[in-house]
Formats: C-alpha cells, sequence, structure tokens
C-alpha cells in the first residue's frame, strides 16, 4: 500500500488536511497563528499552556484550547486557575455499565480528579448519573424534568461522620453514613425542587435520569 502524504500542507494558506494542533513547552513561532486557525482541535500539553497564555495576552478569550493534558508539574498555577475557570464542569460519558470493577474505577477516578483540578467531574450513563460532593455545603436543583424517581447519597472511601439534607423525601440530620451501617439508597425527592446536601467527608451523590 502506497501512503501519499505532502507534509508541509498544514502550513498552506488552503487546503483540506484536518488536523489537530497540540502545543508543547517550547517557545512558540510564527506558524501558530495559522496552525491553530485551522486546526480542529486545540490541546496543550502540561507547560505548553504557559506558552499560549503567555503569547495570548490580551486576546486569551480567542485562545482557549479544547484541553489541557499532562502530570502538571510544569504549568504554572495562575495558568491552571485561568483555563479552569473557563469551564464550569467535566461531564463524563460512559463508565457506569458492564462490568463492576470498572464502574469502580470510574469512582475512584473521581477522588482522583478532586487533587487535580477544582472542576466538578459528572459521569452519566443510560439511566444514572454521579457527582462526588465535596466536605461542605452544596445545594442541587432537581426541577429539569429529566430526573427520574431515585437517588441516593454513598459514602465511597470512608465513612461520612455528619451529613445532613433537605429536599429528600427521607431527609437526613447529622446523621453518619457508612458501609456495614446506613447507606442512603433509594431515595427520592420531596417535590421542592431543590437538594441540599451538607457533608464532612466527600460524599457520592448518584440520580437517575428519564429515559
Amino acid at each position: 500500500m502506497e501512503h501519499v502524504c505532502t507534509p508541509l500542507e498544514p502550513l498552506l494558506p488552503a487546503g483540506n488536511l484536518k488536523y489537530c494542533l497540540v502545543i508543547l513547552n517550547q517557545p512558540l513561532d510564527n506558524y501558530f497563528r495559522h496552525l491553530w486557525s485551522k486546526a480542529l482541535l486545540r490541546a496543550c500539553a502540561d507547560g505548553g499552556a504557559n506558552r499560549l497564555y503567555d503569547i495570548t495576552e490580551g486576546e486569551r478569550e480567542s485562545f482557549l484550547p479544547e484541553f489541557i493534558n499532562g502530570d502538571f508539574d510544569s504549568i504554572r498555577p495562575d495558568v491552571r486557575d485561568y483555563y479552569a475557570s473557563k469551564v464550569d464542569v467535566v461531564v463524563t460519558l460512559g463508565g457506569l455499565a458492564g462490568r463492576f470493577d470498572q464502574i469502580m474505577a470510574s469512582v475512584s477516578t473521581l477522588f482522583q480528579a478532586a487533587r487535580i483540578s477544582p472542576l466538578p467531574i459528572i459521569i452519566l450513563q443510560e439511566e444514572s448519573l454521579v457527582y462526588l460532593l465535596q466536605p461542605g455545603k452544596h445545594k442541587l436543583h432537581v426541577d429539569t424534568g429529566m430526573e427520574g424517581d431515585w437517588c441516593g447519597l454513598i459514602p465511597v472511601g470512608q465513612p461520612c461522620n455528619r451529613v445532613t439534607t433537605t429536599g429528600l423525601k427521607w431527609n437526613l440530620t447529622n446523621h453518619a453514613l457508612a458501609f456495614g451501617t446506613l447507606v442512603s439508597t433509594s431515595n427520592t425527592y420531596d417535590g421542592s425542587g431543590v437538594v441540599t446536601v451538607e457533608t464532612d467527608q466527600p460524599l457520592l451523590w448518584t440520580m437517575s435520569i428519564k429515559p
């Protein structure tokens, strides 16, 4: 089989080449704006986000990458916070069906992600959604019309010693949640359209989605 390629095609002013742009932690040269304008997807590898941030001062809103990846040992805190502020939540499609060990791996990822990014992460698949609530107070709006009948609060990882809720049919008041004692499953809503949860430890919120 013969493979045909025009290596410099990404630099041509016109052309039908479809490509993704990955910015590394190296000085950006004169090709940057041209490559950015034609790329289908734009990503930064760790400290590459610093380069993008610095070179686009005054026009950063027009140069937002779709993806930043890496171990985040090179990206500056101010740069990470800037790009993180442009997204409200991360939604992951899939990971809640099939093998139980892989479902638990998805849940574990929520805990790991909390150490990397302040962004909340929602995992949804078919009729289920999970969302890891961090310690503190939370207000969840459940009035979209897409909510199913059930919801729950699961103390994964460690016990939650004080959990208080409103907006549920069976509310908790400074209750302790832990495997082997009390786990709030098969709960539902009181019709108010808002659920509040206060917890002293990370707590997994789960709810059903109407098919």
